[in-house]
């Protein structure tokens, strides 16, 4: 069969046909005596493989190797491509998001736009320089939705700071993306959105961050105890308390314990809860030394103080007797 019965046939068109013979992908079999293509039933079939290959997304290239490698398995291939309309597709969507967020922003001109446009495309860089120099920029300029979706991807700690701060004064109201970022199924992300939301005023925040204390990532529990704490919010003092008890934290907790208890009413809560613990680890030597050291930060504890100066264990004990003393002096 003659190229152009071929083509009509095919629907490839005789130019890409005489491309596929250079390229060596489909070669015809013979030549008539005039010197033209002559295609066989099996080279017609090659075509038709290429053919399937390239609407699968294969360059001209990739089909060559493929059937020329023996080795070259289907697997291999429909895994290549997987990967790769995968790829197609988050960038299609990060393209769709950035649509959004320009449509969502109404800009009232052009310029408008290309400034946005700008800001995305600085917040999206690969560079953390760049990223951070653009939170940086005039806080009116970047919407503060956007400054929040970025903060809760951004794993660089300088940029995320950057944009933590953009976020604080940017005067928008991001709370309700952050608090989508409180439900992601990623720690890193819930920890990004409590780090923010801590910087935000309001009490809507402080309930945010109140929300997160049961949260099933000890270190997210802790950021989010710790800062809704220092807001006033005495539902962290369950966690605060154990804060003190498990030890990494225990100084900045039993620093917001000591804030709570400015409230006389709180006062007494935490003071009891810190004294049930030393009963319940009467032989943990690390933990009641801690426990003794966060009563000795709290208003109207010297009781406590006087009774763990004649504690059972020296160490304990002696340090009772050393903060005791202290707050006499202090008196």
């Amino acid at each position: 069969m003659l190229i152009g019965e071929v083509a009509r046939r095919s629907g490839v068109s005789s130019r890409m046909l005489r491309h596929y013979d250079t390229l060596g992908l489909v070669r015809p079999t013979g030549r008539t005596v005039g010197g033209y293509r002559e295609y066989s039933a099996e080279d017609i079939r090659r075509i038709f493989h290429v053919e399937s290959l390239r609407s699968l997304g294969l360059s001209l290239r990739e089909i060559g190797r493929a059937l020329a490698d023996p080795g070259f398995t289907p697997s291999t291939l429909v895994g290549d491509l997987i990967r790769r309309t995968e790829d197609r597709l988050k960038r299609e969507q990060e393209l769709l998001d950035r649509l959004r967020r320009v449509d969502a922003s109404a800009p009232p001109a052009w310029d408008d736009v290309l400034r946005l446009v700008e800001l995305l495309h600085g917040l999206d860089s690969p560079d953390p320089a760049r990223r951070q120099q653009t939170a940086l920029g005039p806080a009116e300029d970047v919407p503060a939705e956007l400054l929040a979706e970025a903060v809760l991807t951004e794993p660089d700690q300088n940029v995320a700071g950057a944009l933590r701060w953009a976020l604080a004064r940017s005067g928008g109201d991001a709370l309700p993306s952050l608090t989508a970022g409180l439900r992601s199924p990623e720690a890193t992300v819930r920890l990004r959105a409590i780090r923010a939301i801590a910087d935000l005023p309001g009490d809507a925040a402080t309930a945010a961050l109140a929300g997160a204390l049961d949260d099933p990532d000890p270190t997210v529990r802790t950021r989010a105890a710790l800062a809704s704490g220092a807001r006033g919010s005495t539902a962290a003092v369950p966690t605060l308390v154990a804060l003190v008890v498990d030890g990494p934290n225990d100084v900045e907790a039993a620093e917001v314990l000591a804030e709570l208890s400015a409230d006389a009413s709180t006062a007494d809560r935490i003071k009891r809860a810190l004294a049930e613990e030393l009963a319940a680890h009467s032989a943990d030597q690390a933990v009641r030394i801690r426990l003794t050291q966060a009563l000795a930060e709290l208003p109207a504890t010297e009781d406590l103080l006087r009774q763990l100066t004649a504690d059972e264990d020296p160490a304990v004990a002696l340090i009772a007797s050393a903060l005791a003393g202290m707050r006499r002096s202090e008196g």
